[in-house]
């Protein structure tokens, strides 16, 4: 398999992530889609990261469609419930992780590809309010827990996780760590392993 990616892309983390639990073999092809001789519309109409191209010449893209099926390939480090009410639990976290970053990735493209005198600061404080609002569901439903859902790693886990190191990248100035110790234990405990190592946004 091959995916195309950048390192900075929340989302293909989250893959990439996924396929080093999963210990799926794939090679890693550095795409920027902002840059004029990007081709990734070739595999992707939708012109996005990640894109998985299949031995086969099949090609899928969307993280969550992704992630769901790199999790069927082998039993190796299971991260989604096979049925029922744990699976849409864990599906729900990656949905509510998934949302802060689309809200935050709006905001810093409003702010780097518009003119200061063409930005809408309206639109943009009403991004931070879902941002601010999806840290407190996070923090509120993680509660004293080890992990998000259950009792080992679930791509619940995996999707706060690279939420949250996404924004200390791109937000510094965001101090989530204050205001949400459990989350930020949650993050440096997930840290440690070699696949958020391996991984790490730059």
């Amino acid at each position: 398999m091959k995916l195309l990616g950048s390192t900075t892309s929340p989302f293909v983390r989250k893959v990439r992530v996924v396929l080093a639990e999963k210990k799926l073999d794939y090679s890693f092809i550095l795409e920027n889609v902002w840059a004029a001789d990007t081709t990734i519309q070739q595999s992707n109409p939708l012109g996005k990261v990640p894109c998985l191209l299949m031995e086969d010449g099949a090609v899928m893209f969307d993280s969550r469609v992704i992630v769901e099926y790199l999790d069927t390939l082998t039993p190796v480090g299971k991260l989604i419930p096979a049925l029922g009410r744990e699976r849409a639990g864990v599906k729900c976290w990656e949905a509510l992780a998934d949302g802060v970053l689309d809200a935050a990735i709006l905001i810093r493209l409003e702010k780097t590809l518009r003119p200061a005198e063409q930005q809408n600061e309206e639109w943009v404080q009403r991004q931070w309010s879902k941002v601010h609002a999806g840290l407190k569901t996070m923090s509120t439903d993680l509660g004293e827990a080890t992990f998000c859902a259950g009792n080992h790693l679930t791509l619940a886990d995996i999707s706060v996780a690279c939420t949250m190191g996404w924004l200390s990248f791109r937000f510094p100035e965001i101090d989530w760590r204050t205001d949400y110790p459990n989350l930020a234990r949650l993050f440096d405990k997930l840290s440690e392993r070699p696949s958020f190592k391996d991984t790490i946004p730059h």
